[in-house]
């Protein structure tokens, strides 16, 4: 946070500043447009065809799925539940179609019996069942940094807000898991009515079983925050949280599932869903943008007809890359385990310059990652941290298999150990790169 003549500013001063002088010597307002497009295309080109991008919460997504997302019906207003009675605007038969549709195919491609679309991030997801399933001042218990807890679940994000009484899980700093035995002993101090399992730095299945009989001994429930492994999930690769006693399941479609950015919402126990409806709608969500809706629905449509063998190429490649790091030098987190049991790798740089300095480098040689807190580090290395989280969805989607994941390594650890500099890794990256142009695992045109 810096303050600028009194002017608290928070975003970055120059970037900022960049902007206000860039719009101020436009001769037009049509030219300032101008300038918002051209960057853009300079993203989709550079993002787009000359990066390697190893980001674990993104996912390029089909071309039917991004012509959707620009469609007419974007400019539509459908607020409410499906069905004309339910709707408080006339002319929504079609909408009604998209949603039904959407609602019908999320709940077959997770095999559960309710489903949401309606949520347009999976954090306001987790709103809605911290609103549904709380008051203010019950205790829950949720991971902390830096074990991979993530904001929506802590005091800075949705639990926060409601005002609830946050406990850690404990967690097993070698094992990268929750501490069974440890867990045990402070629910029961603390009789948590909900324990959230939500993380961002994800690489193994959590005990969800285990925990649910043990808080099920005074009503206590399991919510599983999988923003992460969601598209996992729905393809068997993964846990199936609500099959192993959660009660309910969020998530993010633009991640492993590999659709538009959205929120995704599921559940099977019928007396949630009065409440947790009607906190979606109309507490959270009334014009939830509709050809988002329907990019969606196609994105689970392909899910379902390319889901499983997408997701399993992708958990081969993080263990093919994990395994090419790690004989190459760099320390990978949860070696003795495989390494990975998801679409992410973790590893520790703090040799090399800790992950903010690596990311960093590793940008300007076009291979995108991001700096990441390790159990070693304190939360309060938040801004330079130990580790780097890699991610294999968007590689696995330009149709990259083990082969190149140890390519990727080697360019890594030649810009890390510096035989090479960020140029000449980058030219090399970039026609890696353009020989993986086409999507899979989608639908053509």
């Amino acid at each position: 946070m810096v303050k600028v003549n009194e002017k608290v500013e928070v975003h970055d001063v120059e970037v900022l500043k960049w902007a206000r002088e860039l719009i101020e010597s436009s001769p037009s307002y049509h030219v300032a447009g101008n300038e918002v497009v051209h960057s853009v295309d300079k993203n989709e080109i550079w993002r787009g065809e000359e990066c390697l991008n190893l980001l674990a919460p993104e996912a390029p997504t089909s071309s039917i799925v991004r012509k959707l997302l620009s469609s007419e019906v974007g400019i539509r207003a459908a607020e409410g539940h499906i069905g004309p009675k339910q709707r408080w605007f006339a002319g929504t038969k079609y909408i009604d179609e998209i949603e039904a549709l959407c609602m019908e195919l999320l709940k077959k491609a997770f095999r559960v019996n309710y489903a949401d679309h309606r949520l347009i991030a999976s954090m306001i997801g987790n709103m809605a069942v911290y609103a549904t399933m709380t008051e203010p001042g019950d205790p829950i218990m949720s991971m902390n940094q830096p074990f991979g807890g993530h904001s929506s679940n802590r005091l800075d994000g949705p639990a926060g807000i409601r005002g609830l009484d946050i406990h850690n899980i404990p967690m097993d700093p070698f094992e990268l898991g929750v501490d069974l035995t440890e867990f045990e002993k402070v629910a029961r101090e603390v009789k948590p009515k909900l324990v959230t399992l939500g993380a961002s730095m994800t690489l193994f299945p959590f005990p969800v079983k285990e925990m649910h009989d043990i808080i099920s001994e005074w009503d206590g429930k399991i919510f599983f925050d999988g923003a992460h492994q969601l598209g996992l999930i729905g393809a068997g690769m993964f846990q199936d949280p609500l099959k192993e006693g959660a009660s309910v399941l969020t998530g993010s479609a633009g991640k492993t599932f590999s659709g538009p950015q959205s929120g995704i919402i599921l559940w099977d126990e019928a007396e949630i869903t009065e409440p947790l409806t009607d906190t979606i709608f109309p507490a959270l969500a009334a014009t939830h943008q509709v050809n988002r809706v329907a990019a969606l629905a196609v994105s689970a449509a392909e899910f379902l007809a390319y889901g499983k063998e997408y997701m399993g190429q992708i958990v081969s490649n993080a263990k093919a890359l994990g395994k090419a790091l790690n004989d190459r030098g760099v320390t990978v987190l949860g070696a003795h385990k495989d390494y990975t049991e998801t679409h992410q790798v973790i590893v520790d740089v703090s040799e090399y310059g800790g992950g903010y300095d690596v990311a960093q480098r590793l940008a300007e040689a076009n291979i995108i990652t991001n700096k990441n807190l390790i159990p070693k580090d304190r939360p309060e290395d938040w801004d330079e941290p130990s580790g780097l989280r890699i991610g294999t969805t968007e590689m696995t989607r330009y149709g990259m298999k083990e082969q190149e994941m140890e390519y990727t390594a080697d360019l890594i650890v030649s810009l890390l150990e510096k035989k090479e500099n960020a140029e000449q890794v980058k030219e090399k990256v970039v026609a890696f790169r353009r020989s993986f142009n086409k999507i899979h695992y989608c639908f053509e045109d």
